[in-house]
């Protein structure tokens, strides 16, 4: 049997409580945990595996209705508990299933970190066997949906795949554009970077093209289920929430900091309003030590540090994903076109468990691997998806662990082979060394740059993977830093040319601004890490400043004079700050509405931010024959009807506005409409903010939907290399879901107040930290 495939799907064994510890089924030594006094745990364990154990066990403690909840999405297992509304939602995660050999698969993964995985699966079962055996360990959310929670099994870890950093949207976009003549268009939505000239692939039909070629995706995007109850698992605001994520990260070499040792500083930036997105751990064994914040419910620590090296991350941009148009054959639509011959799809069938409702059986079709999201046999057409997670190798569920099991940068760069994931990974070590490298699986295209979709003939099919080895990275810049925030970054020694990798990337604002900063200081600090993180200095504000009228209209006189003595900081107390806020959808809209024209409007629905001050900037020629004079009229009307907005939402004083009142972090529970949730899980709030998606402290929003923050940085550390102590971290609300445990939201006021804590590292560190400590214990022992 392959090793750790016994991970998973039992819960043979017993499990209960020994004098002073648990005792527990799939433990293979004892571990002794101390918990801090911010609920952190510190894990010392007889084994790397075990130590992965104790933190399933523990992200299962303090986690376990959020593991639980994503891990049936994924899984494709909604209906069975929330009924009929979910089925189509369950049958497009299941498509997205891997459909390949899991032994296969299993077997390719390297030794130590399968087994390593699949203790993370045994820590979770073993706590999910605790709970099992008393209820009352269960938070409130199971007795009052009625539902236990999954067993895991490790199978699942490879068979569950998802769709890959997606721009299929964007493709569907430009072919309707393209058969509309209003290509040109499309730049002023997503700017091409590099600059790029869309072309249409040979042999597509643009005026086949419909938003209906997404077939199940809506399903993912969109609600799958009918109940009110249950709209906050509105999947099409978790995607205008994945729209506007993003992270920092910087690393700084010894010789540009006050101490002589490198520092790392990072803060993913995910949704801020429901659970949190990281859980933090410290573990600990023989040839183990690391630090930090993993996801709940995938194994690792995905930022932190090692005794020898600290790691973070932001998302890079790769393509990975294509739409291809299939011909399916007129007498047999179970056939599809491709190298010139009629190549049968493949059909796999299951049945999906249903609330209340009968179980149906439902049938997916996959063209070489892909899954088929779209089928019209009356055209004879259907639609297929290439995505590299759903390749075989792409087991993104191993690669963080393979990350943590290294000791320095050479074992990093074999572990990024099994990161499928598009990630600046930043590096800085206790020798002194400094490093990024982008990684992920990125395809090679034949014929065509992914930004349409193509036809499914064969003619464009993926000439395999760029190598690791191809991808770029820096060690040790002359420059002594490096910086890294969604947007463009790729070095100029990079052939992009030859090996495009994306042509989407976030505005530049809150890397230039990182720049900015760094490159004023010669002896960084930890202290300027922390304030850096928390900068709110805003870019685009500096440039819309410069464009405010030399004269303004008597209704914008106030608002133009308002900015103009601002700092251009989105402070919490900002009079100005919320001004500008409310000027920004203003001058969007109206910029939106001279230069749009009406039938671009539908696909063009807004302007990039960094496209809409260019515009205004350098005058776009679809301003006019008198551009100054309309982006005047423009500038003059926004302003008058944000300083309107204004006084609706903030009072008739301006002295009075204050950005933070406006700008609040709430954290509910996602169920919390269905009827007892909010009653046991109460509301985090009260919190003011300031920031806004462009500033480094990223506290974004969605204004169509109110102002409160909704996504940003719930974990933020910076890392002192080598005087590991000094490190320090924030996570908002806490480690627990709980209500009932003090780990609920004791991080909620100090995350407000920029407070970081200590990152205990040291076993002297540890020690002094202390609350409680716990034993776990296998039960062979």
């Amino acid at each position: 049997m392959i090793a750790g495939l016994k991970a998973g799907g039992s819960m043979a064994g017993t499990t209960g409580h020994a004098e002073g510890g648990h005792l527990l089924a799939g433990l293979h030594g004892k571990i002794h945990i101390i918990e801090d006094e911010r609920g952190i745990p510190h894990v010392r364990a007889e084994s790397k595996r075990d130590a992965f154990f104790a933190q399933g066990y523990l992200v299962a403690r303090d986690r376990l209705f959020q593991i639980d909840l994503d891990h049936r999405q994924q899984l494709g297992r909604m209906a069975e508990v929330f009924g009929p509304a979910f089925l189509a939602g369950d049958r497009a995660a299941r498509l997205f299933h891997y459909r390949g050999d899991v032994n296969a698969e299993l077997a390719g993964i390297p030794d130590e970190v399968r087994e390593c995985v699949g203790g993370y699966v045994d820590g979770i079962n073993a706590r999910i066997a605790e709970t099992r055996a008393d209820p009352s360990l269960l938070t409130p959310e199971y007795a009052i949906l009625g539902i236990t929670p999954l067993i895991w099994d490790l199978r699942e870890l490879v068979t569950i795949r998802g769709l890959a950093t997606s721009n299929v949207d964007d493709e569907i976009r430009r072919a309707m554009l393209a058969a509309r003549d209003l290509l040109e268009y499309d730049n002023y939505l997503e700017p091409l970077r590099p600059a790029h000239t869309l072309t249409v692939p040979e042999g597509l039909d643009v005026h086949a093209v419909s938003k209906d070629d997404l077939g199940v995706l809506g399903d993912l995007q969109a609600p799958s289920f009918e109940q009110p109850q249950l709209a906050s698992l509105d999947r099409a605001a978790m995607l205008s929430d994945l729209a506007n994520q993003g992270s920092n990260a910087w690393t700084v070499a010894g010789s540009h900091t006050a101490t002589g040792r490198p520092i790392l500083a990072n803060d993913p930036h995910l949704s801020i309003g429901g659970f949190s997105p990281r859980h933090v751990v410290h573990l600990t064994a023989p040839g183990l030590d690391v630090m930090g914040a993993g996801y709940p419910g995938l194994p690792g620590i995905m930022q932190g540090h090692t005794d020898r090296f600290a790691f973070g991350r932001t998302n890079f941009h790769i393509d990975q994903t294509d739409l291809y148009i299939l011909d399916t054959k007129p007498d047999d639509p179970g056939r599809y076109y491709r190298n010139g011959e009629w190549e049968a799809f493949d059909t796999f069938e299951e049945l999906i468990s249903v609330k209340g409702a009968t179980a149906e059986t439902v049938t997916m079709h996959y063209a070489d691997g892909r899954p088929v999201i779209a089928d019209e046999p009356d055209k004879n057409r259907a639609v297929a998806a290439a995505t590299v997670s759903m390749l075989p190798g792409a087991n993104m569920r191993f690669a963080i662990v393979a990350i943590d099991l290294a000791h320095g940068w050479d074992d990093l760069l074999e572990a990024f082979k099994l990161h499928v994931s598009p990630t600046n990974l930043h590096y800085a070590d206790v020798d002194g060394n400094i490093a990024w490298h982008a990684i992920g699986f990125t395809p090679r295209r034949k014929g065509h740059d992914g930004l349409f979709p193509v036809p499914g003939d064969g003619r464009y099919d993926w000439d395999g993977l760029v190598q690791l080895d191809e991808m770029p990275s820096i060690v040790n810049p002359e420059q002594g830093w490096i910086a890294s925030a969604n947007a463009y970054n790729v070095p100029a020694s990079y052939p992009i040319k030859e090996k495009p990798l994306s042509f989407t990337w976030n505005d530049p604002y809150r890397h230039d601004r990182i720049a900015e900063v760094l490159s004023k200081q010669d002896k960084h600090s930890i202290a300027d890490s922390i304030a850096l993180m928390h900068d709110v200095q805003s870019l685009p504000a500096r440039a819309f400043k410069a464009l405010l009228p030399a004269q303004p209209t008597p209704d914008a006189q106030a608002a133009a004079d308002m900015l103009r003595a601002w700092d251009c900081e989105i402070g919490t107390d900002s009079a100005a700050a919320l001004l500008y806020e409310m000027f920004l959808p203003e001058i969007r809209r109206a910029l939106h509405q001279a230069i749009i024209p009406q039938a671009a409007q539908e696909l063009v629905p807004t302007i990039n931010l960094s496209v809409m001050l260019d515009v205004l900037t350098n005058l776009d020629p679809r301003l006019g024959d008198q551009p100054a004079a309309k982006r005047d009229e423009l500038m003059n009307r926004a302003l008058a009807a944000a300083w309107a907005k204004a006084f609706e939402l903030a009072g008739d004083d301006p002295k009075k506005w204050r950005w933070g009142d406006l700008h609040r972090v709430e954290i509910t529970h996602p169920l919390a409409p269905v009827s007892g949730i909010a009653e046991t899980f109460p509301a985090i709030d009260g919190g003011r903010s300031g920031g806004d998606a462009t500033t480094v402290m990223a506290r974004g929003l969605r204004a169509q939907h109110g102002w409160d923050v909704r996504h940003g940085a719930s974990f933020l550390f910076a890392a002192d290399v080598g005087d590991w102590d000094r490190s320090r971290f924030l996570l908002l609300p806490g480690q627990s879901i709980d209500p009932a445990s003090p780990h609920y939201r004791d991080f909620y006021r100090p995350w407000l107040d920029g407070d970081m804590q200590p990152m205990d590292f040291s076993p002297a560190a540890v020690a002094a930290s202390r609350n409680s400590e716990l034993q776990l214990i296998p039960t062979s022992s």
